[in-house]
């Protein structure tokens, strides 16, 4: 235990390693974003560089390339496993039901407390294809960029010295200031993102691996762009308006499918649990 114990000053310096990596990659996109939209907003090149620039980190983050001795490593930290169709299923569908939870409780935390709206750019002046392809691809990398950090490199190299929940809770807490810097560093939103990160969190642990959970950050992200934050900044509390019939329905939304995303990740654990057995049966 003692040794455990003795990693923490250097798995901490890895979260926040794995945090500025994360930052990082996201600070590309957002140069990349800006320099397009202001220069040639009706050809998205940004997204074609952005996607050769994603290409070519998971390449090396999956083990490729130099040095050498370090590639077994970087492909067992990243966590990118195959994942049976059952697991997956499974994962997609707790992750799902997790996410529309998660929308009805965003939408009751501005009815509720006063916070300022999603910093999300206005793309009302720029053509639609431009728009449609670059909320593609900011969900893309803001799922991949997360995912292979923080659930996969940093939450595998907790989880060998750490209980699961330990390192899911850290990881999950390590994210916060990316979260603050981009949405602002009000609590009850930085709440909502830890719950949010240690439901990807409980997937990749689940199912051992990253991909069901970039599927779902993903879907996750470009619904939240395209349904959800575009309104923050025009809903009313409910102490100045009153509780109108949405308001119930959000509530409603928020413990109904919480309690079914819970039920599907109990499924998930099991049906996990069950595919692990097998392989050790066949390894036998």
């Amino acid at each position: 235990m003692q040794s455990h114990f003795r990693r923490i000053p250097f798995l901490a310096v890895s979260g926040f390693v794995v945090l500025f990596i994360t930052l990082f990659v996201q600070g590309v996109w957002a140069g990349l974003l800006v320099t397009n939209l202001k220069t040639s907003p009706k050809f998205p090149w940004s997204v074609a560089v952005m996607a050769i620039f994603l290409c070519m980190a998971w390449w090396y983050a999956s083990g490729k390339g130099w040095p050498g001795r370090t590639s077994e490593i970087r492909g067992r930290y990243l966590r990118a496993n195959s994942v049976s169709a059952e697991t997956f299923a499974w994962a997609l569908l707790a992750g799902g039901l997790s996410i529309v939870a998660l929308a009805g409780a965003w939408i009751l935390l501005f009815k509720v407390v006063k916070m300022p709206g999603n910093r999300a750019p206005d793309f009302s002046a720029y053509p639609i294809t431009t728009t449609a392809l670059v909320l593609i691809m900011a969900s893309i990398v803001g799922g991949v960029a997360e995912e292979a950090g923080f659930r996969g490199y940093f939450q595998s190299s907790l989880e060998r010295d750490f209980s699961a929940s330990f390192a899911i809770m850290i990881s999950a807490l390590f994210m916060s200031p990316g979260h603050g810097l981009s949405q602002g560093f009000a609590w009850p939103m930085l709440l909502w993102y830890f719950f949010a990160d240690v439901m990807f969190g409980v997937t990749a642990y689940l199912t051992n691996s990253i991909l069901p959970g970039i599927v779902l950050h993903i879907i996750g992200l470009f619904s939240f762009f395209t349904l959800i934050w575009p309104d923050d900044r025009s809903r009313v509390l409910v102490v100045n308006a009153g509780a109108d019939i949405w308001f119930w329905i959000h509530i409603g939304q928020a413990i109904i499918f919480s309690v079914l995303a819970i039920l599907a990740f109990g499924h998930l654990a099991r049906v996990a649990d069950a595919k692990g057995a097998d392989l050790i049966r066949i390894a036998a």
